[in-house]
């Protein structure tokens, strides 16, 4: 059985077709997911999803471009969502410099802002990431985040990065772009991290894996990223799928 730590299943692309889109994943072996809001709609969405469907929980959080439409409220809110027993972890957040909507200092300041609640509701948190490398890992040392850990969501950073983060106290989630051709960064990644620190994702609807690359991805395509570990590790697929999913069951305190 599989677990893909990042769905947006909340996301638009799926609202025509939410259940057929599940109901693939499950033929797949995908057995558990968590859906991931990072603003008021998506979040709203997600928490609609985890009372729907029992093998569904949530991440809850403010992405790093809307960070400049962040209130008080909002981190009251999620502060709020947190205690609900599906809600398994805070974000994503992060730091993105790619899109110029929210100003770096913005950025950083609701990161930190983030990390504290986890700390105090004691969560683990998704880390989003691009373009921001040296920028995140510092300030996840500068805020302690080693002490409830987390993921680093869709990694697309080197394995020597990936093991600094690993000495974090953080796991490292690969998705579709460890199956293209000339994704050489994400195979060196999964061949360097540790098994037991390694988890899958689809980030879906984005970041579709070969053959499906360009198209919109979902849930069931995970099982092409547990392929492709399992090959670069010279592994079998089992010791994957049973590997990421028990570390995602750890990580979430899921029983």
């Amino acid at each position: 059985m599989l677990f893909d730590t990042h769905v947006h299943l909340n996301a638009d692309q799926f609202q025509e077709d939410i259940e057929e889109v599940v109901a693939r994943a499950q033929e797949a072996g995908v057995s558990r997911m968590v859906v991931v809001g990072f603003d008021r709609v998506t979040i709203e969405r997600a928490m609609d999803l985890i009372t729907r469907y029992e093998f569904l929980y949530a991440a809850v959080g403010w992405h790093p471009v809307d960070a400049i439409d962040m209130t008080e409220a909002d981190l009251a809110w999620i502060e709020e969502l947190s205690a609900h027993p599906k809600v398994v972890a805070l974000g994503e957040m992060g730091l993105d410099y790619h899109w110029d909507k929210s100003p770096k200092d913005i950025q950083k300041d609701v990161f930190r802002k983030q990390i504290r609640l986890a700390k105090k509701v004691k969560l683990p948190i998704v880390i989003h990431n691009r373009e921001a490398t040296q920028d995140i890992v510092d300030i996840l040392k500068e805020e302690g985040a080693e002490e409830i850990g987390g993921i680093m969501h869709c990694f697309s950073g080197s394995a020597e990065t990936a093991l600094e983060c690993v000495k974090m106290n953080f796991y490292i989630s690969l998705g579709g772009p460890v199956t293209f051709k000339n994704a050489k960064k994400p195979k060196e990644v999964a061949a360097a991290v540790p098994l037991e620190k390694l988890l899958i994702e689809t980030d879906c609807p984005y970041l579709a894996p070969h053959p499906y690359r360009g198209k919109r991805n979902e849930p069931a395509y995970v099982k092409l990223v547990a392929e492709e570990i399992a090959a670069l590790k010279s592994c079998s697929y089992e010791e994957v799928a049973e590997a990421t999913m028990q570390n995602a069951l750890k990580l979430f305190q899921i029983d």
